[in-house]
């Protein structure tokens, strides 16, 4: 299992490089001049002299890309350069919210769609797997933004039964945390009735059956236990995948997490903190990824060996 470890941790090494790459490069294809962008058309050519060297934009982008890479080694990601603070310090600040957002959503998705695609695969043809299905079919298709909005006008305005956005209470986080959820409830839902039905169409199953198991102990032990694996591999999927969505839910809630944080960035034109906070999203991925990785390795010990 060690060595399965340290394996994912080198391969995960020049995934974060290209990611720093990427974004470095994107900021360069910017049309005009990034640093004018930044100041605003009245700034002077001296203030844009001074933050061009300030950000080493003078500089060749293999220089920028080399120094960077050793600045965020230190744990360096620069200053804001409208806060004027640590780039470290600012995402510090809202990445907890993200954070409480990303693991509610996560739970939600898991619970209810490993849940409702279970019941849907043991009672394929039932009322309820009818529902499930055409109720995963409007997760899929509705936007979040969109969702989000309709859950204000019905649970805070009309039956005022959760606040409108912000935070302070678990009643803050319902609406933010459903909305975020919904489309990886039905993902998940329909990956676990896929999953599960092909497990209990195999023989062993039958077998089980056959010789008087229960079938509680045939679902849970046989082929939820077997069907776990693309499910696991869903939810890690969908764990980066809600991240990088709280900044729509979050603009939308007007949650101060990492995803309202980079909006406001965007819009004030603050490519470092811009740059930082992609950064923190793709390690935030990569260790997601790990994760799912080493279950892997807990749920079937030949993937760690075979990694």
């Amino acid at each position: 299992m060690l060595t399965f470890l340290v394996r994912r941790l080198m391969l995960a090494v020049p995934v974060l490089l290209g990611v720093v790459f990427v974004v470095m490069l994107t900021v360069e294809l910017i049309p005009g001049d990034a640093v004018a962008l930044m100041l605003g058309e009245h700034a002077t050519p001296e203030a844009v002299a001074k933050l061009r060297d300030y950000l080493g934009l003078d500089k060749p982008m293999a220089v920028r890309y080399v120094e960077y890479v050793g600045r965020v080694a230190r744990g360096d990601l620069g200053r804001s350069i409208q806060q004027n603070r640590p780039v470290v310090d600012e995402l510090g600040d809202v990445w907890p919210a993200t954070l409480e957002l990303t693991v509610a959503a996560l739970v939600i998705a898991a619970v209810v769609g490993v849940v409702a695609g279970l019941v849907s695969a043991v009672w394929p043809t039932s009322l309820f797997d009818a529902v499930a299905r055409i109720g995963s079919l409007f997760g899929l298709s509705m936007p979040v933004f969109w969702t989000g909005l309709v859950l204000i006008v019905v649970f805070a305005f009309w039956l005022s039964w959760f606040p409108v956005g912000g935070t302070g209470s678990v009643a803050h986080l319902v609406l933010p945390a459903v909305t975020l959820a919904l489309p990886s409830v039905a993902m998940v839902a329909r990956m676990t009735r896929s999953s599960v039905l092909d497990v209990l169409r195999e023989d062993y199953v039958r077998t089980a059956r056959a010789k008087g198991v229960a079938e509680r102990l045939v679902v849970s032990k046989h082929a939820l236990r077997n069907a776990a694996i693309p499910i696991l591999t869903l939810l890690g999927l969908q764990a980066g995948q809600l991240m990088g969505g709280a900044v729509l839910t979050e603009t939308v809630f007007a949650w101060p997490g990492l995803g309202r944080l980079i909006v406001k960035a965007i819009f004030a034109r603050d490519y470092v903190l811009v740059q930082g906070a992609v950064l923190v999203f793709a390690v935030a991925f990569v260790l997601i990824n790990l994760a799912v990785d080493l279950a892997y390795g807990a749920l079937d010990p030949r993937v760690s060996r075979q990694g």
